[in-house]
């Protein structure tokens, strides 16, 4: 691209970003024209938030396990419209009719507060916990309740499989250079046809915008007579750098090669990276002698832990935050947590690793992401890592390296 920037961006990256969203249309079983190209699932939630308008007592939902990032856009999109945020609690481990009957109250409450709720944001599988919700369910709860859905897949391409016709949500996200190895930064959004009139604006606001009644000004960009106004509006948005998109085919035929068991390609990855995050989950539940969050014993499950049924596992740390807390930090348990989660991060770097710690219902969870170059012998050294980080947290050093910082 350096090399001759100006044919690359202006014309050859056009029929990189159509093949990347070929590919993805085949992956994720969508119509070529619902599909455009963003930079990440959280810009992907972000134009679609900014472009629908909302009224007086129009409320958005969402789940308490939110990521971070989507919660505080929805937050700052309260103070500049009139739409207002509905948080629905959630403490796993739930069952996944828990999860639909506290979505379908949430409705019931707002209507009964004179509200109306517009849309719900929900997973299909989460940042942490690393669970895997009911999206399906959620998606056809939203349909009969008569609530706008978007689905942050930001897990989800390469991590399980999907069926976006079938799923049959409003909108979707999901990142690429996540679980599908594209280089950063590169997602794809979905926009069902009969809204995407909605969809006016990129983030930021570029060529493709076509203004109401005012004469748009020529595009740099070439634009083919078969691409509906929704797919050119994302085609050539500033100056971000969409090679990445270009990577997609690659990866994804990179994968078809794959083997494992019998199985090929997605099949393959997938399912060893399940069974690998089971086996994991296990291994270290059994050397910390802790547990597992798994719903499969809740009320309402048969027994079947679908919050596992992805290829991440969540193990609560040999680590009693409350003794820590009252040890060191006069008692106070949460921002005894708040501490210690980003100390065990930064400790862990200095064993030439990196963990990811969350805190949720009284403990510290580690989430453990199984990818296919990892064996259950990586995940056991990290294990015995965090064990030992969490002797140093017992001793108190996290305080004396936060007081070394004053």
């Amino acid at each position: 691209m350096e090399r001759r920037p100006d044919p690359f961006m202006r014309y050859e990256i056009l029929d990189h970003i159509r093949l990347a969203r070929q590919t993805l249309a085949t992956l994720l079983h969508a119509p070529l024209d619902t599909l455009v190209m963003v930079q990440n699932a959280t810009t992907g939630l972000n134009i679609v938030l900014h472009n629908l308008r909302f009224e007086p007592g129009d409320t958005i939902l969402y789940f308490s396990t939110i990521y971070s990032g989507c919660e505080k856009s929805i937050q700052f999109l309260a103070e500049i419209t009139p739409a207002s945020p509905h948080r629905i609690p959630l403490a796993y481990p739930v069952a996944d009719a828990t999860i639909l009957s506290r979505f379908r109250a949430a409705c019931a409450e707002v209507r009964a507060e004179g509200r109306r709720p517009r849309l719900l944001i929900f997973d299909t599988v989460s940042s942490m916990p690393g669970v895997r919700q009911p999206f399906m369910a959620l998606a056809a709860a939203c349909r009969e309740e008569g609530v706008l859905s978007f689905v942050d897949g930001a897990h989800g391409a390469g991590h399980i499989p999907l069926d976006l016709t079938a799923l049959d949500a409003d909108f979707f996200v999901s990142n690429a250079h996540k679980w599908l190895y594209v280089p950063r930064a590169c997602a794809v959004l979905y926009v069902r046809r009969e809204l995407q009139e909605g969809i006016r604006s990129t983030m930021p606001t570029s060529h493709g915008f076509v203004p109401k009644g005012v004469a748009p000004r020529a595009s740099p960009v070439d634009v083919d007579d078969g691409d509906t106004p929704f797919v050119v509006n994302f085609k050539f948005v500033g100056t971000l750098d969409q090679t990445p998109y270009a990577c997609v085919p690659a990866a994804v035929a990179w994968r078809k090669e794959l083997r494992w068991e019998g199985k090929n390609g997605e099949q393959a990855v997938m399912g060893y990276c399940s069974a690998l995050a089971r086996r994991a989950g296990t291994r270290v539940a059994e050397m910390w002698g802790t547990e597992v969050l798994s719903n499969a014993g809740c009320e309402g499950q048969d027994g079947t832990d679908t919050l596992g049924e992805c290829c991440m596992s969540n193990v609560r740390l040999p680590l009693d935050v409350a003794a820590v807390a009252a040890q060191w930090n006069g008692g106070d348990v949460f921002a005894t947590a708040a501490k210690l989660v980003p100390w065990i991060g930064r400790t862990s770097l200095g064993y030439g690793t990196m963990v990811q710690t969350y805190w949720h219902v009284d403990a510290i969870w580690w989430r453990i992401s199984a990818q296919i170059f990892l064996e259950l012998k990586d995940i056991e050294w990290g294990a015995r890592v965090i064990k030992e980080i969490c002797e140093r947290a017992e001793k108190g050093e996290w305080v004396e390296q936060a007081k070394s910082k004053l």
